[in-house]
């Protein structure tokens, strides 16, 4: 099958020409038909530059240009929806994931497998903004999710197209690739991959980022359980508020009954209210919100990205008409 490489590249001026190389030199002794995509997301460096420098040596390269830093996720939704071949390979733009493990990961969806993920077993980051909050997350996310994997950090995966373009990644979504993909009914497996040192600039990543992926696994793990039967998580939800309440008006009473303390000024019943209240709106609209902007991204065809240009593609290609009709 043939293959489509996506590389969402953030001010990486340093190491684009020795991925290229690595890639090249890895794709072009497969066998098969192969494209590089590469996803610049608001590049402030010359990374720009540098990338179409490359796409015009090399037919095989092409280059989707990002109005402004939209983050990973966007870069990665973009790089699938414009990728053509049957297998889709994506993998980091600072050279820690190696393009060596391409074929081993090839071999498994030619197996049968829709989706290979790697598993950076001898991870060569720092323990402590890195390692370590990567280590329980993963935990976190294995046990809400019910879906066993040592590290759903590893942007380095092999997926066929089919299964790709049917993922919908928004927020910090790209990481949860493989539990999406398995919601869909995917055949998933994990291998073991190596994984690289940095050689150039900075990590885009810390342990500030820890929030945001929490916020996700919510909504992840809302989606897996309750997205077609909401009724079952509101219907808890409301159940128990209401066992709150009424927990709290019948004390209210017994209070005046017995001890003749004032019910218009108990606390108990305040809180009775304000909490079936403030609780049921605040996370009913967080949830209603999130299935409200799939819907709209999905229906209407939207994407969560603006794409500046389009370097090697062809006239008549539907990536190119989108655009054109965009402009329009």
């Amino acid at each position: 099958m043939s293959v489509s490489v996506v590389v969402p590249v953030y001010n990486e001026i340093e190491t684009i020409p020795l991925l290229y190389s690595s890639l090249h030199a890895v794709l072009a002794n497969l066998g098969r038909d192969y494209e590089i995509l590469f996803v610049d997301d608001g590049s402030s460096d010359g990374s720009t530059a540098k990338l179409k420098e490359v796409a015009a040596t090399d037919p095989h390269v092409k280059v989707v240009e990002f109005r402004r830093n939209y983050g990973q996720t966007a870069a990665m939704h973009a790089g699938i929806q414009h990728a053509s071949m049957d297998v889709v390979i994506t993998l980091d733009g600072d050279m820690q994931n190696d393009p060596e493990d391409i074929p081993m990961m090839l071999e498994k969806i030619d197996e049968g497998y829709d989706l290979v993920h790697g598993w950076r077993k001898n991870r060569q980051d720092a323990f402590v903004n890195r390692k370590l909050p990567s280590k329980i997350a993963n935990w976190l996310i294995s046990k809400v999710t019910k879906f066993p994997i040592h590290d759903l950090g590893c942007t380095l995966k092999a997926i066929r197209r089919e299964i790709a373009v049917e993922l919908e990644l928004y927020g910090e979504m790209h990481r949860f690739i493989p539990i999406l993909a398995h919601q869909r009914g995917a055949k998933c497996v994990e291998v073991v991959t190596r994984h690289h040192a940095r050689r150039f600039g900075q990590t885009k990543y810390g342990i500030g980022r820890t929030t945001r992926v929490v916020l996700d696994l919510l909504t992840v793990a809302y989606m897996q359980q309750f997205f077609t039967s909401p009724m079952k998580l509101f219907g808890r939800m409301g159940f128990a508020c209401l066992g709150i309440a009424g927990l709290s008006v019948m004390t209210t009473i017994g209070m005046k009954l017995i001890g003749g303390v004032d019910m218009t000024g108990n606390p108990l019943l305040l809180f009775a209210v304000l909490s079936t209240i403030l609780g049921s709106q605040m996370f009913g609209m967080g949830l209603l919100g999130e299935v409200n902007a799939r819907i709209y991204y999905a229906s209407n065809g939207n994407d969560s990205y603006a794409v500046r240009s389009l370097t090697n593609f062809d006239a008549d290609s539907p990536q190119s008409i989108k655009m054109r009709r965009q402009a329009a």
